[in-house]
């Protein structure tokens, strides 16, 4: 091991966030080894059972090495919310603190990790009544829709919510029309004035182009490691309702197994492009997150001695 023993507020946590593909899992890796940590994952994705290929979780290499934490917590038909995240996020960071170990949490879902950061607003009820006319609008017209009516009357929840995205984008929508507030003004207004963990926080930012080139590259892989036949696996155990399917990648897959009429090649270029725009949105996200900026993942490790006076201080 290449740390040294030290003693840690248990309250105290590493976070290492960016864009999808921009090289966080294996930064995290050679960082949690040199601080003496363990990953706490903060992916919304990564907590399905059964799907590895689409959601690019650690190999178990990189499980073996250091110890992870917050994956393959439910099966995919299973609902899964912030609020049970920050749950089990807590209880895992509880764990590694009592060990005398680092929690490094690890991720790029904005949402988890303002929520455990932060903790999550008073939260609305749910209308059934309102949901059901949400719905039926989305089956009329397309969620594609309902988001451009969600970047009219709140521009900065559609910037971090995807067109492809219907829980998020209909409870946007929810709050606003019950209470004419929108949901990002009560969640400003709702943050705590001391953070729930005493955090350094360090931001993974590529240029666009070394992202985009990461994203080929790792849209390639996935296919070839057989993206194709998980989606297929996963369509004929669960259906095409689970909430895992409308990722990207996987929604991909799902609408070349049911026929578009295109070819492997294309069906890359079709993943790499949402990918794109799904790091695109992410990285806007961060854009506002305070910390450490970095362009590559070899430069965190420069970082190391700033880490470790942050957890002796």
């Amino acid at each position: 091991m290449l740390f040294k023993a030290q003693v840690m507020s248990p309250r105290s946590i590493v976070v290492l966030c960016g864009p999808t593909a921009s090289g966080k899992s294996a930064a995290a890796i050679d960082l949690a080894e040199r601080i003496g940590g363990e990953i706490v994952s903060c992916d919304s994705l990564a907590v399905y059972r059964g799907l590895d290929i689409g959601t690019a979780k650690p190999s178990r290499w990189e499980r073996a090495t250091v110890p992870h934490h917050l994956i393959d917590l439910v099966d995919p038909q299973e609902p899964f919310t912030a609020a049970r995240y920050v749950e089990e996020a807590d209880r895992a960071i509880a764990a590694i603190g009592a060990r005398g170990r680092t929690p490094v949490v690890v991720g790029g879902t904005g949402l988890y990790l303002r929520a455990l950061v932060e903790g999550l607003f008073p939260s609305l009820p749910p209308n059934p009544e309102v949901r059901a006319r949400l719905q039926a609008e989305a089956a009329a017209h397309g969620w594609p829709a309902l988001h451009e009516r969600l970047v009219r009357v709140d521009p900065t929840a559609a910037d971090r919510i995807a067109p492809s995205d219907p829980i998020r984008i209909e409870r946007a929508l929810e709050v606003y029309e019950q209470t004419g507030r929108t949901i990002s003004q009560q969640q400003a207004e709702s943050a705590p004035q001391v953070p729930r963990y005493r955090t350094m926080t360090l931001v993974l930012e590529p240029s666009r182009a070394e992202l985009e080139q990461r994203i080929m590259v790792r849209t390639e892989a996935m296919l070839a490691a057989g993206l194709i036949e998980e989606t297929r696996a996963a369509l004929a155990a669960f259906g095409r309702g689970i909430k895992p399917l409308g990722a990207v990648g996987y929604k991909q897959v799902v609408a070349f197994l049911d026929g578009a009429r295109v070819d492997r090649a294309a069906l890359a270029q079709a993943i790499t492009t949402a990918t794109r725009q799904f790091a695109k949105r992410q990285c806007t996200w961060f854009t506002k997150t305070q910390g450490q900026r970095f362009a590559a993942p070899a430069e965190i490790l420069g970082a190391i001695g700033t880490v470790e006076q942050f957890l002796h201080g």
